[in-house]
């Protein structure tokens, strides 16, 4: 896996932290995006199934029933992030673990979403008073965490709702602690069980006193 040169740069611009990091997924692990997202894309039109967990496949035109092409998706979402501050709550838990959590470890935003949202989304997290440092990156995660981890090997966690995503860390970073949190856990039912070396968590309050362990903390 290539790094994506533009969050490559974003790192680049972190001031010098030797704390242990914990990195974090944005949408529905800091984020809600599951619950609000079927309220935006009624708005436009637009309904969501979820008969599995993605999102290319799931989304009909109203009117006419029609699955709408990933092309569509693609737009769809970026209207989405462009008004994300009209949508887009904190998860339950996630400011207090966080707040918590960023007194003795680096806390670092790292979203999977195109560089040209990140300035709105930064504006979005600042008026939650979630001012952490905020990555975007439009390839794999793994990459992006090794080199925030820098050459020291100081200890790593990484959250995430995606399973592929916590796959790309274990790839990169072999000794990160990994933890699945999902915002709507019903969406659980449409993934296979976690692998053993990934921690699943229900909730902030369940993950925070887990993250603190794992780092030592």
């Amino acid at each position: 896996m290539s790094d994506d040169p533009e969050t490559a740069r974003q790192i680049e611009e972190l001031a010098a932290d030797d704390r242990p990091l914990l990195v974090l997924d944005v949408d529905d692990v800091v984020l809600e995006f599951v619950r609000p997202f079927p309220h935006f894309l009624k708005t436009r039109g637009f309904q969501l199934t979820l008969a599995s967990f993605r999102l290319t496949g799931n989304i009909a035109e109203t009117a006419s029933g029609r699955l709408i092409e990933q092309a569509e998706v693609t737009a769809i979402l970026g209207d989405f992030f462009d008004a994300q501050s009209d949508w887009q709550r904190i998860t339950d838990g996630a400011a207090e673990a966080l707040a918590t959590l960023g007194q003795r470890a680096e806390i670092v935003l790292l979203t999977a979403m195109p560089h040209r949202h990140r300035a709105v989304r930064r504006t979005h997290l600042d008026e939650l008073g979630l001012n952490y440092p905020l990555l975007t990156t439009e390839m794999a995660k793994g990459p992006a965490i090794a080199k925030l981890r820098g050459a020291r090997g100081r200890p790593v966690a990484f959250v995430d709702d995606q399973p592929s995503n916590l796959l790309s860390a274990r790839n990169s970073v072999a000794d990160a602690h990994l933890f699945h949190l999902m915002a709507d856990n019903a969406l659980r039912a449409f993934l296979p069980p976690t692998p053993d070396d990934i921690i699943s968590v229900e909730n902030w309050r369940e993950a925070a006193p887990k993250i603190a362990a794992a780092l030592g903390l």
